[in-house]
């Protein structure tokens, strides 16, 4: 697909403005969150030196640790995963200890982070790429395109959404797995700009708000049916 074809796309690509539906933080004083995940109850922060995890009834923090995080942060179901320079630490919720790591597929450029699968699904920022890696390797499996900068990344129900960050501008974007292809987009006020990004597996994704300090609930399109997930290597 060409430049002008892609851009033709994401402008057919279904609109509408996102709706926040609730703000979380500053934490411990950052004004900063580079990664957001969600354990299937309560949802983590990187601020830069340390991992916050609040609950998103209440917004009250319930745990901190020492552990820095630049970028990315994703969740598999016992282990958290975060994006640190150029490595990938997997890390253990209870402790904080790391217990294993592989180097980012950007070298220190990347951006969001997902599980699915089996697979860590790590954006790069200004190369407009999600890379599916091997979380015991780093061996890039595959590789998605897109036409804008990727920030935050997440899989639900078979769909892969990314957001974005150009200038005062920032979308999450929902996006053909195989082509890249924009399919539907939610656009952010101006000004309010989305680093990393989860969804809780229902009806939010929580989306970090960079220099902010803040984590942002917003609500995630629902539909009829949900087509049968297909985040799996190609």
């Amino acid at each position: 697909m060409t430049k002008t074809a892609e851009r033709e796309a994401a402008a057919a690509a279904q609109v509408q403005p996102a709706e926040i539906v609730r703000e979380y933080g500053p934490f411990n004083e950052s004004n900063k969150i580079n990664g957001v995940t969600h354990d299937g109850r309560r949802v983590w922060a990187a601020t830069g030196p340390t991992l916050v995890a609040f609950d998103p009834a209440t917004g009250q923090t319930e745990r901190t640790l020492d552990c820095a995080g630049d970028a990315g942060t994703a969740f598999d179901g016992k282990h958290l995963y975060q994006i640190t320079e150029a490595r990938i630490d997997k890390i253990d919720p209870a402790t904080g200890k790391v217990l294993h790591s592989i180097p980012a597929p950007g070298g220190g450029a990347d951006s969001g982070m997902a599980w699915a699968e089996g697979s860590l699904w790590v954006g790069q920022y200004r190369d407009r790429k999600i890379h599916q890696i091997d979380p015991e390797t780093g061996e890039v499996k595959r590789t998605i395109e897109s036409n804008r900068f990727v920030t935050g990344v997440t899989w639900v129900d078979g769909e892969l959404w990314h957001a974005t960050w150009e200038a005062e501008q920032s979308e999450i974007r929902r996006i053909d797995p195989d082509s890249g292809a924009v399919l539907e987009r939610l656009e952010m006020p101006p000004g309010t700009g989305v680093s990393g990004l989860e969804s809780d597996g229902a009806g939010l994704f929580y989306a970090g708000g960079g220099g902010s300090g803040k984590v942002r609930a917003i609500r995630r399109p629902q539909r009829a049916t949900s087509r049968k997930a297909t985040a799996s290597s190609s």
